[in-house]
């Protein structure tokens, strides 16, 4: 109820001619001075609504003020100082001032709406109301405030009156979604089911075809346990209006939840098979339908489903997501991947898909420059997400980019705030490896022990951290006590095996060192280059120089050998 801009330009219009000049004959001295300090006032105000416009609200009041001083009776002048109140939400100053403005003009139409605004900030909408009600009794034009005093008497709790107010607004503007819904509302509150029922239905037959009007009142039998008289609205409607997927939707469901599955199996088919239907909608049906028990009644009519989303909607990402998630709850992984990224290339929206493609790529040991393709397309589309900020450190680290890699670990950490305990310790341990291979081995430790003071069995780090200590020949007692816990719990796990047999190496304990990188070998199916070169250290330690030498011979062309590897063949003799 804001004066407009119409409202600025008549107040200024009615002070200017307050203050406009006398004609060509002589003044006295007093009719002179007034019309000076007629001059100064209009310009003061002048200048005041110039910058009330500006929004430059200090200013304006400055010089409404001083425009006051010398006309304090002049109701634009008030008027004004009551707007610049009320938008400094200094209320009952408005008041103040918009009451004097309202005494000396009463039947200004702004002034009164200046109030009504003033007494609805004050939680007086009644007050409000029967200004609106005024203004209306005064003028025919005035009638399209009858929305406005509706609010007002719904705020006052008034519901007869607002009713009475929205009836007139019916009147006035027809037949309309808002005014209907609102009405409807009220008589649910009032708990007259039969005349919110009998709003719904106008609106439907004022708006012929319109299926978000009948699904409105269908709700509303639905909700108040009238399934048949819903299904009847819904059925009535597609006599005449066949091709309206949303209520055959709507029927599915109502014919679902009374056990006539047949006839809702052929509803949903034939909503599916319109291309008319949104493809979200779709999606949505179809990722309920796969939440129910599985049964091969339901596998078979998802099949079908899934067939016709892909006829008729197979360029909407909500689509190829849905079949994916279908794919993945089947244990199809690799299908699932594939339906994912077909979803991100149509639009990439979806944190969840990014979600569900990077983690299958590091579940099944995916091409790390492909995942990182995702990870960065993450951070770029979701960058307040700590998660994908530290899926893009792991792939980076990966491709062994590791001053990237922390850089994209402290932003993790950084949006984190340790919000995720588990996120923050995974940073932690995936920060302690890149801080390794960067030289930095004192923080690296640093990140392990603080992982570990908030999870002792963390595996990840246990087995790394032993591993890097063991290379740098420091703390071995920790080392081999953080290794041994780890056999001890995971006693086939090739790399842990092999990790506490490098430990035992170091300790120079060969025995047992050769027990346990024998275990590993065993329990691995194609053993790394850098346990079978490991294999020919321990084997040459315990004279076994011919063995020793096969072994390294094996290791030979491998990732991550030691640098000494081709010199321990050529000289036939271990390097440390």
């Amino acid at each position: 109820m804001k004066a407009n801009f119409k409202s600025y330009i008549l107040s200024l219009l009615a002070i200017l001619l307050c203050f406009s000049t006398y004609g060509q004959s002589k003044s006295s001295r007093k009719d002179r001075k007034s019309k000076v300090n007629d001059t100064k006032t209009s310009r003061l105000f002048i200048e005041g609504q110039k910058h009330l416009m500006l929004e430059d609200y200090d200013k304006a009041y400055f010089y409404f003020q001083k425009a006051r001083e010398l006309s304090p009776e002049e109701p634009a002048i008030n008027f004004k100082l009551a707007e610049v109140y009320l938008k400094a939400n200094k209320v009952e100053s408005a008041l103040e001032y918009g009451m004097k403005a309202v005494e000396a003009d009463p039947e200004n139409k702004y002034y009164n709406l200046m109030m009504a605004e003033v007494y609805t900030k004050q939680r007086q909408p009644l007050k409000a109301a029967a200004i609106i009600e005024n203004l209306m009794s005064t003028s025919e034009e005035n009638q399209n405030y009858i929305l406005d005093l509706a609010s007002l008497y719904l705020n006052a709790g008034e519901n007869d009156k607002a009713l009475e107010a929205l009836d007139k607004a019916e009147e006035f503007y027809g037949v309309a979604e808002p005014l209907t819904a609102q009405k409807q509302r009220i008589y649910l509150r009032k708990n007259n089911l039969a005349k919110a029922i009998e709003e719904g239905q106008k609106l439907i037959e004022a708006h012929p075809g319109n299926s978000q009007y009948v699904l409105s009142l269908v709700e509303i039998y639905f909700n108040n346990g009238k399934t048949n008289e819903a299904l009847e609205t819904i059925n009535n409607s597609l006599k005449t209006y066949p091709n309206q997927p949303e209520l055959q939707m709507a029927a599915y469901a109502l014919h679902k939840d009374l056990g006539n599955l047949e006839t809702a199996e052929e509803l949903i088919l034939n909503a599916y098979a319109n291309p008319d239907l949104d493809g979200m909608i779709k999606a949505q049906s179809f990722a309920e339908i796969l939440q129910e028990i599985k049964t091969e009644r339901r596998d078979s009519l998802l099949d079908q489903l899934e067939a016709l989303m892909l006829e008729s909607n197979a360029n909407d990402g909500s689509v190829q997501t849905v079949i994916g998630d279908r794919k993945l709850f089947n244990g199809h992984k690799a299908e699932a991947l594939e339906y994912y990224k077909r979803a991100i290339a149509i639009k990439p929206e979806n944190p969840q898909v990014f979600q569900g493609v990077i983690t299958i790529m590091f579940e099944t040991a995916g091409d790390f420059t492909e995942i990182e393709k995702y990870t960065s397309m993450a951070v770029d589309e979701f960058p307040e997400r700590a998660e994908f900020w530290f899926f893009d450190g792991t792939a980076k680290s990966a491709l062994k980019k590791n001053e990237e890699a922390e850089e994209s670990l402290l932003k993790s950490l950084e949006i984190n705030e340790n919000k995720n305990k588990q996120l923050t310790m995974l940073v932690n341990g995936q920060l302690g490896d890149v801080y390794h291979n960067l030289g930095k081995e004192e923080k690296a430790f640093e990140k392990y022990e603080k992982v570990l003071a908030d999870n002792p069995n963390d595996e990840h780090v246990l087995n790394n951290y032993a591993y890097y200590l063991s290379l740098s020949k420091k703390n071995l007692e920790k080392a081999k006590s953080m290794s041994e816990k780890l056999v001890k719990r995971f006693p086939k796990n090739a790399t842990y095996l092999d990790t506490h047999a490098w430990v035992l190496f170091q300790m120079q304990d060969y025995e047992n060192a050769k027990k346990y990188m024998e275990l590993a070998l065993e329990n691995q199916e194609t053993p790394s280059a850098i346990m079978l070169e490991h294999y020919g250290d321990i084997l040459y330690h315990l004279g076994n120089k011919n063995e020793a030498i096969a072994y390294w011979k094996k290791a030979e062309g491998g990732d991550e050998t030691t640098d000494l590897l081709n010199r321990k063949i050529k000289d036939q003799k271990y390097y440390d």
